[in-house]
């Protein structure tokens, strides 16, 4: 009776692997073989480089290589000898175990869809039968929609996770990251996840990674605001750039930072809060899973406007900071004292209606291409996971945000010319179409589109800023990956 031989992940085949009932010699003789693949250069011992290249070889996503290490290196060499190494997979595997047993509700030595979705239920965590599905076939290597042992063993050898509060934190946990424009929608918390203070530590988190990321890309920021409001005058990206420094030198590039990290806090925390009560009242009393694309997109340009309407005076402050010259204000709380008693409180909320109406493209733009992309990527290499990984979701929301930001961005520029109207001389006192009307005048359809450069060349570093603290961060605080 031959059994076909489907390649997998760590390099064995089907045949050799199906050890449900194996002994304990066969079992070593299958992890022997795993330590002579890894230990790629045959010195008895596998280091840190020698497992995540490994893992990488074969495509395990998502592993805590430097966990391994520490929970199976008991002679803190930094290095996992043979017997280290089946004593972690070991231990590793009996937990697996009683995992895969406690899904099998029905001990037939599978676990299915609907086992899938009832356990996670019962931590808290809805999902649909369409979500359990793809965390099945993230799984399932003999296309039988089911999973038995081996395939759920093999899935999770080289994850170091001890329960299935774990593993199913794994299946939908998500990023959110500040680039410098917007913090994302954080994804669905369960109950457990909140009584914890998962919630909230990730949000700390999230912001201390936007803080960083938007000092390190300040000077594209304020450049890219210089050039909204002074465009128009034949300035361009360099020329800006040495007319900010000569003006209040090399400092004067972080001019409106600090309130721009200031309001990352307030308004995240508002975001959430707001997107949490909204979420409850478009859902109701319906049972189920997270909300669909359009419930979400709705669910976070409201949030979105309610965290901006909220904070919107800091965003009237950023402007006028960045654009001060220098002298011109001892700080903050001196700016929104002049602007008080020379304009008044309306001041206050210039430009918010094109703000306001640029969150609503700017959302649904990139909660359909980040979704889009996400899905796509899931549906072409499911055979990885049911998280396509912290570096894929980098990825698609780098794009998203982009492809957002390019729709929203006019009503960015004339946002900001309405909140700098007071503080540039000879700038014309226009409402939102007054401004519209009067660029594509004078300059054309692309002069909507002042200071884009430097707005996208932030995109990268910022993102790559944002991930390595964020990472840092969630490490600090206990949120795991």
């Amino acid at each position: 009776m031959g059994e076909a031989r489907v390649r997998l992940p760590f390099g064995w085949t089907r045949a050799r692997c199906q050890d449900d009932g194996a002994s304990e010699a066969e079992r070593e003789k299958r992890w022997a073989e795993l330590f002579q693949q890894l230990d790629v250069n045959k010195d008895g011992r596998i280091d840190i480089n020698e497992l995540r290249s490994g893992l990488a070889a074969w495509g395990v996503v998502r592993s805590d290589v430097d966990e391994i290490v520490r929970v199976s290196d008991t002679n803190h060499d930094g290095q996992l000898d043979f017997e280290e190494f089946t004593q972690y997979l070991r231990t590793h595997e009996k937990e697996l175990r009683l995992m895969f047993h406690s899904l099998d509700n029905n001990n037939d030595g599978r676990i299915d869809v609907g086992e899938i979705q009832q356990s996670l239920k019962s931590l808290g965590v809805k999902v649909s039968i369409e979500q359990a599905s793809r965390i099945l076939q993230s799984m399932d290597r003999d296309g039988t929609m089911t999973i038995n042992w081996n395939e759920w063993r093999d899935h999770f050898l080289f994850n170091p996770f001890h329960n299935m509060e774990e593993i199913a934190h794994f299946w939908k946990h998500s990023l959110m990251l500040d680039i410098g424009e917007h913090l994302t929608v954080p994804d669905e918390f369960s109950e457990r996840e909140r009584r914890a203070g998962l919630v909230w530590r990730q949000l700390v988190a999230g912001a201390i990674a936007g803080a960083v990321s938007r000092t390190g890309t300040a000077p594209l920021d304020r450049l890219k605001v210089f050039l909204q409001v002074h465009g128009s005058a034949g300035v361009g990206l360099w020329c800006g750039l040495q007319r900010m420094v000569q003006e209040g030198g090399i400092m004067s590039l972080w001019r409106g930072n600090g309130i721009n990290v200031v309001k990352i806090a307030p308004e995240s925390a508002i975001k959430f809060m707001a997107y949490e009560q909204i979420k409850w009242l478009i859902r109701g009393t319906k049972e189920g899973g997270t909300l669909r694309v359009q419930e979400r997109f709705v669910a976070g340009s409201l949030a979105g406007a309610t965290a901006q309407t909220i904070i919107y005076p800091m965003e009237v402050l950023k402007t006028r900071l960045a654009l001060r010259k220098t002298g011109q204000y001892s700080g903050m709380v001196d700016c929104a004292k002049q602007i008080l008693q020379k304009e008044g409180v309306r001041a206050f909320y210039r430009g918010y209606v094109p703000n306001t109406l640029g969150i609503i493209p700017y959302a649904g733009i990139d909660l359909a291409v980040y979704e889009t992309l996400k899905n796509a990527w899931l549906q072409r290499y499911c055979m990885g996971s049911a998280d396509p990984g912290v570096l894929v979701l980098l990825g698609c929301g780098t794009v998203s945000s982009t492809c957002g930001q390019l729709a929203s961005y006019p009503l960015a520029l004339i946002r900001t010319r309405m909140q700098a109207q007071a503080s540039t001389e000879g700038a014309p006192k226009l409402s939102m179409v007054g401004q519209f009307k009067h660029i594509v005048t004078q300059e054309g359809v692309p002069g909507l589109y002042r200071g884009i450069a430097p707005n996208f060349l932030k995109v990268i570093p910022a993102v790559s800023i944002s991930y390595v603290v964020y990472e840092h961060m969630k490490k600090v605080l206990g949120v795991d990956s």
